[in-house]
């Protein structure tokens, strides 16, 4: 692809850098920044050098924060016997859009994976363990969800966490894993079909 400006070049090459952003993609930002008011493209370039400068992580759960500690760990509504374990940040933020966990999280920062090298000493599970045993008397942690992806890398990180945590008698539960709703059968795949008959629950018409 040539370009008429090498400065356009080094916008292309640096946007397309970003994940599903291609060259044409990139141009096509590009040029629509170069016709925006400057303020527009001075903001959006300060909002982007504060992210990466400013955010933090939070001290205990590890997810992104503004402060030391997030709002959720902080918020007083939560549920702090319930700690829902999750491999990424995104995660966090989709089982947040269902409005239906009050419960408070855990990022563990991705997955067991011996091919890719990355044991358990990798990831946040010596933190979440310490959590658990530094908890405040007066409300203790008495559940753990496992909400981590259905591969073989996501069951690996769980049965391993599973057996860590009920050593220490806590109650693990992991989400429900099945026939997404509007799914038809014949066109699920063999696994998850599967595993939606061994989960089954009891029917209710009520």
């Amino acid at each position: 692809m040539n370009f008429p400006s090498k400065l356009i070049e080094d916008a292309v090459t640096e946007i397309s850098r970003l994940p599903g952003i291609g060259k044409k993609t990139a141009l096509r930002l590009a040029l629509h920044l170069l016709k925006q008011n400057e303020v527009h493209t001075e903001a959006l370039t300060l909002a982007l050098t504060r992210m990466r400068s400013e955010i933090q992580y939070c001290k205990t759960c590890h997810n992104i924060s503004d402060a030391e500690e997030c709002s959720i760990c902080k918020s007083h509504r939560r549920d702090a016997t319930l700690i829902c374990v999750v491999e990424d940040i995104r995660d966090v933020l989709a089982i947040e859009n269902t409005n239906q966990f009050l419960g408070k999280y855990h990022v563990l920062g991705g997955v067991i994976s011996p091919i890719q090298g990355i044991g358990p000493e990798e990831l946040k599970i010596e933190s979440l363990l310490n959590r658990i045993d530094t908890v405040l008397i007066d409300s203790p942690i008495q559940e753990v969800i496992l909400a981590l992806s259905a591969t073989m890398e996501g069951d690996t990180t769980s049965f391993y966490l599973a057996k860590k945590l009920k050593e220490k008698g806590i109650k693990v539960s992991t989400i429900a894993r099945g026939i997404p709703v509007g799914g038809e059968l014949e066109f699920t795949d063999e696994v998850t079909l599967g595993r939606s008959i061994l989960t089954r629950i009891n029917y209710s018409s009520d």
